[in-house]
């Protein structure tokens, strides 16, 4: 097959794996694309954004801050299934509740929802809810673009920078022999960053800055305790980043 035509199939494949946007079949599909088409994980994290911008926007002339900011937030789990959301509640139940990195990672595979894990998905979503609230609309839009796309981004930077943790297999990202290449990286972190530039320049540095610092010390936390990451520890970092950085602009601005 020729590149283009495969960097379609590796975007479609992103989509698959990250939304409920009906795509069509890809035909000999290969597991490896999945990591493969990490590269474009900030590109449809910034589809995503750019919906729930949309609707921030227009709901904000209808009934006002906070309830376009929750039906921004609502939107964006309804595209993407709240795939990442999820991988954040298994994280902070694993993590929390766990005495041993087995047993973290066998309460991080249960399906069930505990204590920490509603407590980390209530304080995430109602603060970035807040967060957009008190933002004025314009800036909160980008934001939310941004976020999105850098968060995604975050994700795919620890998908190299951290090792897959011992015993995570039922995650819901597998690692395969050739992992996320550096210019998968450069790649991803290129496609996520250019909406910085229709921020202010400090409220641009200062959330990445604060989603930075909050993926850092999630990524850290989870080699500390479970040996790495797993899909679910993606999942909950690409969501401290959103959180973080949405923190960073709204301090600034």
């Amino acid at each position: 097959m020729t590149w283009a035509r495969h960097q379609v199939r590796l975007l479609l494949c992103a989509v698959q794996f990250l939304t409920r946007v009906p795509t069509p079949n890809l035909a000999n599909f290969k597991p490896d694309w999945i990591t493969r088409s990490a590269r474009y994980f900030p590109l449809v994290g910034q589809g995503v954004g750019l919906v729930s911008a949309m609707v921030l926007v227009g709901a904000e002339r209808v009934w006002g801050g906070a309830v376009a900011a929750m039906l921004a937030i609502a939107v964006g789990l309804l595209i993407t299934g709240a795939f990442h959301e999820d991988g954040l509640a298994d994280t902070a139940d694993g993590l929390g509740g766990g005495q041993t990195p087995a047993r973290r990672l066998e309460i991080m595979k249960d399906s069930r929802v505990g204590t920490y894990g509603v407590c980390a998905l209530v304080l995430c979503l109602a603060t970035k809810g807040s967060v957009l609230a008190s933002t004025s609309v314009p800036t909160a839009a980008v934001a939310l673009l941004a976020a999105h796309g850098l968060g995604r981004a975050a994700a795919v930077v620890a998908m190299r920078a951290t090792p897959y943790a011992p015993e995570g297999e039922a995650g819901k990202w597998k690692p395969v022999p050739r992992g996320v290449g550096l210019g998968e990286i450069v790649m991803a972190v290129l496609i996520a960053a250019w909406p910085l530039a229709l921020l202010p320049a400090g409220a641009a540095l200062a959330g990445v800055a604060g989603g930075a610092l909050l993926a850092i010390l999630m990524a850290s936390l989870a080699k500390r305790l479970i040996g790495g990451h797993t899909g679910d520890v993606l999942g909950a970092i690409e969501q401290v980043f959103e959180l973080g950085f949405l923190l960073g602009v709204a301090a600034l601005v």
